[in-house]
This record gives structure tokens, C-alpha cells and sequence, in this order.
């Protein structure tokens, strides 16, 4: 199966720390790692592992993450044709501190996922055409979600939106345009206004949903 993922990556930062510091407060971390993620690129890396065809269409920038993040992807053999470098931007990147007990606090900085534009789209479009689904999430610019979500329409192929990082501005109205939605009970919650501590209140929000043209939706 042909994929074309449209969205994010990010290079992970992330710090083990004993404590957060104060304002104006140096403290020594115990460790440190880094790793290649993003929305986008997990959904890439994800579907190349299950013997998918992808095809990634993101933007990096022109300092020292950029190339591991394409050799990142290379790796994983997804085809990276459509993954830019943007001149004089920084690349995605995600500080991530998780303190002794396992609880994290992340900074995102999107970065060259900014200039992830509808005009990538339009060039792309011969090689889009031949895909059998479109993913995306939210963490490039929701101007070139709505676009991709149309492209799907307009070309006959399934689209599947990940509304994450959840946000209020995104239109209900698009995003019940796609074929596939997969929220969590969270974003489920922010995007509905509508409670999901139980079961039952998860079905309704959902069906909500359904009621309003989506044709499927499927709550992690």
C-alpha cells in the first residue's frame, strides 16, 4: 500500500533531571538523550515498519539535525523526495524533561514545519496522486491540512487525521471531510466539548462526530 504522510518531525531533546530549576537556578541533569519524532515522522516510521510504501512530505531545516533526520527516515526506507530543507530556519525540535517519577514536560518548537505549505502539495501532485491514503496530524500549519484534506477529496483517496496536539481552532466542519478520525479520549474531549470519563460518554462524543459526516471515527 502507497501512503503519503503529510506533517511534522522533530528532533527529541530530552533531559532526565532530579528537579525542575527555579527561575535563575542552574541545576546538573543526570542524562541526557536524543532521538528523531514528531507526529508526523512516528506515523511515517510506524507504517514503513508494517510494510507500507510511504512517501513523506515534510521540512527541515539547515542545521545539524537535518541530516540525521533524513537519514533517519532513509533508514526506516521511506521515501524522502519531498523532505526540504528550509535555508536559515531551525530544524523541529522537542525538549522533553521527565523528572524521578516519569512525568515529562515538553517544549515544542515547530520550526521549519512551518513552511510546510499548500503549494508542497501542488508540486507533490503526480507523486500524491498514485497513493492509496493520506495521513497528517496538527503539528504543521492547519492552512495546509485543510489543503491536503481537499486534495484527497478532489483525487478519489482516503484521508486519515490525527488531531494532535488537539486544538480549538481547528474546523469541525474540514476535519469531518476526512475518512479516518483518530483522536484520544483527550482530544476527543477538547475538540467535542463534550465529557469522556466513561464508556458510554466516549460513544456519544464520538457519535457526535459521526452525526456530522465523518464516516469513521476511532478513539484511542
Amino acid at each position: 500500500m502507497k501512503i503519503a504522510v503529510i506533517g511534522s518531525n522533530m528532533v527529541d531533546l530530552t533531559s532526565y533531571i532530579t528537579r525542575m530549576p527555579v527561575l535563575g537556578e542552574t541545576l546538573e541533569a543526570p542524562d541526557f538523550s536524543m532521538g528523531c519524532g514528531g507526529k508526523g515522522a512516528n506515523q511515517a516510521v510506524a507504517a514503513a515498519k508494517y510494510g507500507a510504501d510511504v512517501l513523506m512530505m515534510t521540512k527541515v531545516g539547515d542545521d545539524v539535525f537535518a541530516d540525521n533526520t533524513i537519514a533517519n527516515f532513509k533508514n526506516a526506507g521511506i521515501d524522502t523526495k519531498y523532505v526540504q530543507k528550509v535555508q536559515g530556519v531551525s530544524s523541529g525540535v522537542a525538549p522533553i524533561f521527565v523528572d524521578k517519577s516519569g512525568q515529562n514536560s515538553i517544549l515544542i518548537i515547530k520550526g521549519a514545519n512551518k513552511y510546510l505549505l499548500p503549494k508542497d502539495i501542488d508540486d507533490a501532485e503526480e507523486d500524491l496522486k498514485n497513493c492509496q491514503l493520506i495521513i497528517l496530524q496538527l503539528e504543521i500549519s492547519l492552512e495546509t491540512v485543510y489543503y491536503a484534506i481537499d486534495f484527497g477529496k478532489r483525487h478519489g483517496i482516503p484521508v486519515l487525521l490525527n488531531p494532535a496536539p488537539a486544538t480549538k481552532e481547528l474546523r469541525i466542519d474540514k476535519a469531518c471531510q476526512c475518512d479516518f478520525f483518530m483522536p484520544n479520549e483527550t482530544e476527543l474531549a477538547i475538540l467535542t466539548e463534550m465529557p469522556v470519563s466513561t464508556l458510554d460518554e466516549v460513544e456519544a462524543a464520538a457519535k457526535s462526530l459521526v452525526n456530522r459526516g465523518l464516516k469513521n471515527v476511532i478513539v484511542t
